[in-house]
């Protein structure tokens, strides 16, 4: 029987990650490239779509190159893309600008404050999900692109995401898949389509927007000019694939409803399936169509984990650093030993840590960092220990937002670079009061909601319920009752030091 293989894109903001995964689901190896942004302006993020389509055919090639696989056995691919993405495609079918605005750039605020001068704000946040600032989602960037640079705007015939740009040179099709679509700004997710009333408030042409695929659906096979670039065969089937959150979600194996998962990397956030999604305007959870017909995908979120970890690293143990970069032991490894050598409460020191601002759990978006409780009896194992308690106790205060509106499992699942430490698992555990498990995906969920989506969609796997008993590490951490007791008798005042920050934020703005 012959062997049957995936490629799974990961097409990130710092880069692109390109695997190939047997039907087994086990990747067989992966090449990654970074790539950079630009600020050319204040609030302009902005990068290059050719820079994108060069780096899958360099890593695509260099993966073939690594695993040996031979192309012929590639039966699909799909790609998982980041978020909010306008790009726009001429009538000629060229792409119309060199440099495009990735999912944080912020410049379309004055055409995203233009649009809630005619609808209510809330009301849209209700019906989209949009809980990011509004000025960040795709309708806002094409209504900048028509003030800004018309002739661009009237030579479009489709704005797209960046993963349907990826599908787009393969294919030469142009179409999106609805986690994609559900961040454009006028969707609908009680309707699960376009929302015409939103698109019509706006006033950008409806053909400018792309057909909505399922996220398994074939777009289409490869051009062989294509293919021959790649490296592969133009039997190649291409899956819609889908959003980065979603895909993520899929990998994590968050697909029936109440399945939860914690994505710690620089950013952090909580996320929850479930088949309606957790929508209200207090605290605004951020909510994407996901990948699975009929499921969402709601999360909510804090700017600064790893981050803020990083900055710790960085600047308060920089000989650990400096023992790093000689060739020695990694200063996270060290740092979690430091930390298990403090008590718990860490002396009673405390670390908010919201070193990048604050997101829609804060009272302000100015909200600034705080060490509370510095004395002189405190040592760098106590500095360790807070920094890695207070990064858990604010994402703990997340998941009791969410748990406000749905009902979640008793085990999180961690994913990214922060669910290696088994110091910090316990901790996560004991703050949340939940087992914890270690996905064996690691940092790969994104590109394994990927492959599993060109699995699924070119009929190597009849469905996704294979994929929870592959990405679970059955050793689960489970919480110690008199430290989760600790925790909880400890929230109310971290609360009140999560909304001290924000008041610093604003005392100093001048």
């Amino acid at each position: 029987m012959t062997v049957k293989y995936v490629i799974a894109y990961d097409l990130g903001t710092g880069g692109i990650k390109t695997s190939i995964f047997g039907e087994d689901g086990i990747s067989r190896g992966f090449s990654f490239l970074p790539y950079e942004t630009s600020f050319p302006r204040e609030g302009f993020r902005e990068q290059r779509p050719e820079t994108w389509w060069e780096a899958v055919k360099q890593t695509t090639s260099e993966v073939l190159r690594e695993t040996g696989i031979e192309p012929k056995k590639i039966l699909s691919l799909a790609v998982s893309g980041h978020s909010l993405g306008a790009i726009p495609i001429g009538y000629d079918g060229r792409l119309l600008c060199d440099a495009v605005p990735v999912w944080n750039d912020s410049r379309a605020a004055a055409q995203a404050e233009t649009f809630f001068r005619n609808t209510s704000e809330d009301e849209w946040y209700l019906s989209t999900g949009n809980g990011f600032p509004p000025e960040l989602y795709s309708i806002f960037k094409i209504l900048w692109y028509r003030d800004n640079m018309p002739e661009v705007y009237e030579n479009t015939d489709k704005f797209i995401g960046t993963k349907d740009y990826i599908n787009y040179k393969m294919t030469g099709v142009l179409a999106t898949d609805r986690s994609y679509a559900s961040g454009c700004g006028v969707y609908s997710l009680k309707d699960d389509c376009y929302n015409e009333k939103y698109i019509a408030l706006s006033g950008v042409d409806r053909d400018k927007f792309p057909k909505i695929l399922a996220s398994t659906d074939v777009v289409g096979h490869i051009l062989p000019e294509i293919a021959a670039e790649l490296g592969l065969t133009a039997d190649t089937l291409v899956c819609a694939g889908g959003v980065d959150n979603a895909c993520m979600a899929l990998g994590a194996g968050c697909i029936g409803d109440g399945d939860v998962y914690t994505s710690l990397g620089s950013s952090a956030w909580i996320a929850e399936c479930d088949s309606k999604p957790v929508v209200e305007v207090t605290h605004r959870p951020y909510v994407f169509a996901h990948c699975i017909p009929g499921k969402y995908v709601s999360a909510v979120a804090i700017f600064s984990a790893g981050n803020s970890l990083r900055w710790v690293r960085d600047m308060l143990f920089t000989d650990l650093c400096a023992i790093e970069e000689a060739g020695g032991e990694s200063a996270y490894r060290v740092i979690d030993r430091l930390a298990e050598k403090s008590p718990l409460g860490a002396n009673k020191l405390f670390f908010v840590p919201t070193l990048a601002g604050g997101s829609s759990l804060d009272k302000s978006a100015s909200a600034k960092g705080i060490f509370a409780g510095l004395d002189l009896m405190h040592k760098r194992e106590d500095i360790a220990r807070a920094a890695l308690e207070g990064i858990a106790l604010n994402l703990r205060a997340a998941l009791d937002v969410l748990k406000k509106y749905v009902s979640v499992s008793d085990s999180m699942l961690i994913v990214g670079g922060g669910s290696k430490s088994k110091v910090w698992r316990q901790i996560f555990a004991d703050a949340y009061g939940m087992n914890i498990a270690a996905a064996k995906v690691g940092q790969d969920a994104g590109s394994f909601g990927a492959a599993a989506l060109a699995a699924v969609g070119a009929g190597l796997w009849e469905d996704f319920s294979r994929i929870q008993s592959m990405v679970k590490d059955e050793k689960l951490i489970r919480p110690i009752p008199e430290n989760m007791e600790y925790y909880n008798s400890i929230l109310l005042s971290y609360q009140k030091l999560i909304d001290i920050s924000s008041d610093v934020g604003e005392i100093l703005k001048f």
